[in-house]
């Protein structure tokens, strides 16, 4: 058992590639309505009255429509191509994390080869006790340790307090703490693991940790593997 350790890199199960979809304007409907405007002023512009002839205010009005018609549409066009090229951009950005050990918020881990990871951050020097249990809200091990101030990392092999073996699954950190003078200290719980696989046909792409789903825009930080 031990509060530090170095991050171990496991190898990356295959990726999950796919298509992120999105919600977009029905371009045909746009379409139809700019047709139905210029059968319309066409028509008008036809049958008018050489006597009375469109006025020129009404006639500016309906020019002023179709520019706000027209350019609807290439508003339309510019937003899907910048919509296709940022998930292009967050498909290549969430591949990029396969394999790498990363840090992001939670109490909840994988046992994986007789390891579990987790970041501990304290304000201050702390005693603490730390309870781990299975996805039954067993408890698994506990123990008490002493933390420093800031982040260090806590990782646990899977044995219990009795010596036994616990089977890979997942497993929940709970810390309580106290300082020198008796008073509560807050610990906050990130998850540190090694990214296995990224599915893209989600928005935003998740990425599986430890068994784990978590979206791209949840990762905090990247942990160098030695």
């Amino acid at each position: 058992m031990a509060i530090t350790a170095t991050p171990v890199s496991n190898t990356p199960a295959v990726t999950t590639t796919g298509t992120s979809n999105s919600s977009s304007i029905d371009q045909a409907s746009i379409a139809n309505n700019f047709q139905t405007f210029l059968t319309l002023l066409t028509t008008q512009l036809k049958n008018q009255n050489p006597l009375d002839p469109l006025d020129t205010n009404q006639f500016t009005q309906q020019l002023v429509q179709f520019a706000q018609v027209e350019q609807q549409m290439k508003q339309n066009d510019h937003l899907a191509t910048l919509i296709s090229l940022e998930q292009n951009a967050q498909a290549t950005t969430a591949l990029a994390y396969v394999g790498q050990t990363v840090i992001v918020d939670g109490a909840t881990t994988g046992l994986i080869n007789k390891e579990a990871m987790w970041s501990l951050t304290s304000s201050k020097p702390a005693s603490a006790t730390v309870t781990i249990k299975d996805q039954n809200g067993q408890t698994a091990y506990t123990g008490t340790f002493s933390l420093n101030a800031g982040t260090q990392q806590f990782v646990w092999d899977g044995i219990s307090n009795s010596g036994e073996q616990w089977p890979e699954g997942n497993y929940t950190l709970s810390v309580t703490a106290k300082d020198a003078n008796g008073q509560a200290v807050s610990i906050s719980t990130e998850v540190m693991g090694v990214v296995d696989s990224a599915d893209l046909t989600q928005s935003p792409a998740t990425l599986s940790i430890g068994g784990q789903d978590y979206a791209i825009n949840k990762i905090k930080r990247i942990v160098r593997s030695f």
